[in-house]
């Protein structure tokens, strides 16, 4: 009896974790084509990467004509951005419960609230049944106005994503504003106020690798910048590079293409850096895990821990290391592991040598490993060994089969 109690469990268990429910907002989308203009600039302004990776959402999109007077404005990418973010609702509402809300209305927040980029109560919009039956939407910022409505349900997966069409965009002045060039944005100036002014003023001092990022805004750019604290440890050993040295370590920190926070979690990988010129390839690899996004060189781990900014084509990122590239760095080798008690007593005592250089081992040696990131490393071999959730139970769960059957 507790046997067949315990496969009972193993198998519920085994089917939660087994399985997992996603969605795609440009397939779903696709399947509407009055709906392709809404469907191309959220692909464009890289929110779709982030509906994607969000759950319990509502996107309110609107049909090409709606689509079309917003764009005869020519607004520009930043401000499109803003104004379909504001119509990602961070709630599900299903075409049920929008005709059944508690009380006649409801607020919800929206994902241009969540980006920081709305003052006070902007990003937020009130949803309210009103008489006929009908479902009227309005953003708080517009004075109480409810002249937006609900057309029909697109597609709706339960709890997680649900795709509804609205009458027309939702009019909000603070997220129509015009926004800057990008190239007219202070890097520095946004680097400082958000604790990486270290970097800031290390770059300011460097006019070569400055510019460098300033020429690469238009075009897209993706700043990783280190923490006050790390980098001023680190300050002694960059005034030892040679000018070249530190021109190219500071543009190592800087990616020439725009990478959402959503866009990094979603790729694994090498990524070249401004720095990049030939056989001089200054890169790092960029790996995940769940919704933790680290960087990658031979010697040195770091990880993301904050985003300064993040409005296409440009993104900062705050990161807790000092992310040092092996062209300017030499991993130290690890210690050889001592020999066991007995072992060490039968041993012939070896003459003294030199420790192999650095420069002499292979780029994938173990004599690459870093000295101070062991909490890394070890982390890494756990992930190595870390069986998937799935997979173990349903090993455990063929054990007591067998030992069922016999």
């Amino acid at each position: 009896m507790q046997l067949t109690v315990l496969l009972s469990l193993l198998f519920l268990l085994s089917t939660t974790t087994t399985f997992t429910y996603g969605h795609n907002i440009t397939k779903i989308l696709g399947q509407h084509p009055s709906l392709s203009t809404f469907n191309h600039y959220l692909t464009l302004t890289h929110l779709a990467g982030e509906i994607n990776q969000r759950t319990t959402i509502t996107v309110c999109a609107v049909d090409n004509a709606a689509m079309s007077e917003m764009l005869s404005k020519n607004p520009s990418i930043t401000t499109i951005k803003n104004i379909l973010s504001l119509h990602v609702l961070l709630d599900y509402f299903g075409a049920k419960k929008l005709h059944q809300i508690r009380d006649g209305s409801a607020l919800s927040a929206t994902m241009f609230q969540a980006t920081g980029s709305a003052p006070g109560s902007a990003g937020f919009v009130n949803i309210t049944d009103v008489k006929g039956g009908k479902v009227a939407f309005g953003p708080k910022d517009n004075g109480g106005n409810l002249d937006v409505f609900y057309v029909k349900s697109v597609e709706e997966i339960p709890y997680n994503i649900s795709v509804i069409q609205i009458s027309k965009l939702f009019p909000s002045d603070v997220a129509a504003a015009p926004t800057p060039a990008p190239s007219a944005m202070n890097l520095t100036d946004i680097m400082s106020a958000h604790g990486c002014k270290v970097f800031a003023d290390t770059l300011i001092a460097n006019p070569d690798a400055s510019k460098t990022y300033q020429d690469n805004i238009d075009g897209g750019l993706t700043v990783f910048c280190p923490l006050d604290d790390p980098f001023k440890a680190f300050l002694p050993k960059f005034k030892n590079l040679t000018a070249s040295g530190k021109e190219s370590f500071l543009e190592f920190y800087g990616v020439p293409i725009y990478q959402s926070l959503a866009m990094l979690k979603s790729n694994n990988g090498i990524m070249n850096t401004l720095a990049t010129n030939g056989d001089k390839k200054f890169d790092f690899t960029v790996q995940n895990d769940a919704e933790d996004v680290t960087l990658k060189t031979r010697s040195t781990t770091a990880k993301i821990v904050g985003t300064l900014i993040d409005e296409q084509p440009l993104a900062i990122y705050s990161i807790d290391k000092v992310l040092l590239p092996k062209e300017l760095f030499k991993a130290a080798p690890t210690p050889a592991p001592a020999p066991a008690p007995e072992e060490a007593a039968d041993a012939p005592k070896s003459s003294k040598h030199k420790k192999p250089s650095a420069d002499a081992a292979p780029s994938d040696s173990p004599a690459d490993s870093p000295v101070g990131d062991t909490a890394d490393q070890t982390a890494d071999n756990n992930a190595s060994a870390r069986l998937d959730g799935g997979r173990l139970v349903a090993i455990v769960l063929s054990l007591c089969l067998g030992l069922l059957l016999l």
